[in-house]
């Protein structure tokens, strides 16, 4: 794909191959941290050490929330690269950078090459994007795949040739893999937009033009073998997986997330920094309709973006990284917005908001220490700071840049310059954050320990759990009294088990050797009742004992 001259090619694939880098480079840096990354670390991990790949087990305990594609494919990782936070991070960081080219390639193909190269540009370097796309949660592999699946389905409505028909099973493809990563949103959220895109233009062709018979043929061939066998293994998984964990959580406050209704608001204009001065322009593009077009892909896209964040913003659980797989679709919008300024002095009002944020970073910046707690002290705070003034200098000089070339209407230049400072932005945030991510880590409380650690000893977490600590001891640890998002699991494997702080102070005075992880506060308390125990590791979260 080229830019339609506005790049020449070979200066398109070396952009490509250095933003490459830039991606992928910095995916070992960080300590994995708790809950999201620690976990979804450990679980493949086990499925490693285990041999089992059916039957999801976090602590050795079976887990049963979600889908295990992305599991899979951390799994293979490890077992062909090694256990290492790269790979851990790996299918995230992947899912992130293919849906960022596809982004890009299927708006070059729906509208133009000179929109396609600002769509991936957009994506690239949207805050929430280029967070979630570098943090081991599994965020980024279902909205990739979501995203993915509907600009497949674009792309297979333009004609009815041979390739709009591969096109077609290829969304229905994707749509399967989305399922497997998350569960049964891959398809009930494409399901609500394709109808909600046909009331609003009176399509009824596109149902056809779905070839659903076909499409759901596809669908269970991929989906079905996994969700027959795991069944079959765990005759409790139905139930629990699609009631549970589907309709309950979604209309219920069960899992303790409840936001109000207007949650995802600040989070989408968080999460679009910089492209906050192109954001309503796009959108409103959306509503757009190409008027030889049969099928208009902009007024699909924007019933795609209308859908999901509704439907999450009426949802009774909801986090910050829900309303993810939209942003694909914002930026073809944006893309193709941006794309038709070309020439427009007027463009350079659009670099402001990023001007302003970055003014308002160095502010924040210089008073990074306020935000200290008991738990994250100041120093670690003040070790944060100079990454956040880069972060702020970054968006600050890429919007004096889009700034400058916008005056000039020179849209591609702008989108870049935009881009670059906004990618550098969330990169230098996050890298940053290890300063005090390292806090709620377990990664050097068991470089302290493993050494130290016998194999076989027993090894509990008692009244607390560490999600992070499994998978860098390389070993599961046995639960004392802490149940949370572990409870129906422990309800299936009792055994696995120890009920009461009172059983456990027994278990470990009649243990020849064992070690423990508890907080500071139960420490104490078993400290008080004359435990016998020897300090071998302490931070602001976490003690780890040994019996003398």
């Amino acid at each position: 794909m080229s830019a339609a001259g506005a790049l020449p090619r070979n200066l398109l694939w070396l952009l490509v191959a250095v933003f490459a880098l830039v991606w992928f480079g910095t995916l070992e840096y960080r300590r994995l941290i708790n809950p999201d990354e620690g976990r979804y670390a450990e679980i493949p991990r086990e499925m490693v050490a285990s041999g089992d790949w059916t039957t999801p087990r976090l602590n050795d305990i079976k887990y049963f929330y979600k889908p295990p594609l992305q599991y899979w494919a951390t799994a293979a990782a490890f077992s062909v690269f090694g256990e290492h936070h790269w790979t851990a991070r790996l299918w995230p960081a992947l899912t992130g950078f293919l849906g960022i080219l596809l982004t890009a390639f299927a708006t070059a193909r729906l509208f133009t090459p000179l929109a396609g190269l600002i769509a991936g540009a957009v994506l690239g370097s949207s805050v929430l994007w280029n967070v979630i796309g570098h943090a081991n949660t599994l965020d980024m592999g279902v909205s990739s795949l979501l995203a993915a699946a509907i600009l497949a389905l674009c792309l297979a409505q333009r004609d009815e040739s041979a390739a709009s028909r591969r096109w077609g099973d290829g969304a229905w493809a994707l749509l399967a893999l989305a399922t497997l990563s998350k569960g049964l949103i891959g398809l009930v959220l494409p399901a609500a937009t394709v109808v909600a895109y046909m009331l609003w233009q009176r399509d009824w062709g596109l149902l056809k033009r779905l070839r659903l018979v076909r499409g759901i043929a596809i669908l269970l061939a991929i989906t079905a073998p996994w969700f027959i066998v795991v069944s079959i293994a765990n005759p409790e998984f139905p139930h629990y997986f699609f009631v549970h964990e589907h309709f309950e959580r979604f209309l219920t406050k069960a899992h303790g997330r409840y936001q109000p209704a207007w949650y995802f608001i600040p989070i989408l204009l968080i999460g679009m920094i910089p492209w906050l001065g192109s954001l309503l322009q796009g959108l409103w593009l959306g509503l757009a309709r190409e008027s030889t077009r049969e099928f208009s892909p902009t007024r699909f896209l924007l019933t795609w973006i209308v859908v999901v964040f509704g439907f999450f913003s009426v949802s009774s659980s909801k986090l910050a990284s829900y309303i993810l797989p939209i942003f694909p679709a914002i930026g073809v919008l944006i893309g193709l917005y941006l794309a038709r300024q070309e020439g427009n002095p007027a463009l350079r009002w659009q670099a402001l908001p990023a001007l302003l944020v970055g003014m308002a970073g160095l502010v924040l910046a210089g008073r990074a220490a306020d935000f200290a707690t008991p738990q994250v002290d100041v120093e670690r705070y003040l070790a944060y700071q100079p990454w956040l003034y880069g972060a702020a200098i970054a968006l600050l000089l890429g919007g004096i840049l889009a700034f400058a070339y916008g005056r000039k209407g020179r849209s591609l230049a702008f989108a870049l310059a935009l881009a670059a400072g906004g990618h550098l932005f969330g990169q230098l945030f996050l890298l940053g954050h290890d300063e005090i991510g390292r806090v709620n880590s377990a990664h050097d409380a068991a470089l302290a320990i493993r050494d130290k650690l016998p194999p076989g000893v027993p090894f509990f977490s008692a009244d607390t759990y560490d999600q992070s600590l499994q998978f860098y001891l390389k070993r599961t640890t046995t639960m004392v009294a802490y149940r949370d998002e572990l409870s129906f699991g422990i309800a299936q494997e009792p055994q696995k088990f120890i009920v009461s702080m009172d059983e456990f102070e027994t278990r470990w005075r009649e243990l020849p050797a064992a070690w423990a992880l508890m907080s500071p506060r139960t420490w104490s308390e078993m400290q008080k009742k004359g435990l016998p125990m020897t300090e071998q590791f302490r931070d602001s979260r976490r003690v780890i004992v040994s019996k003398p």
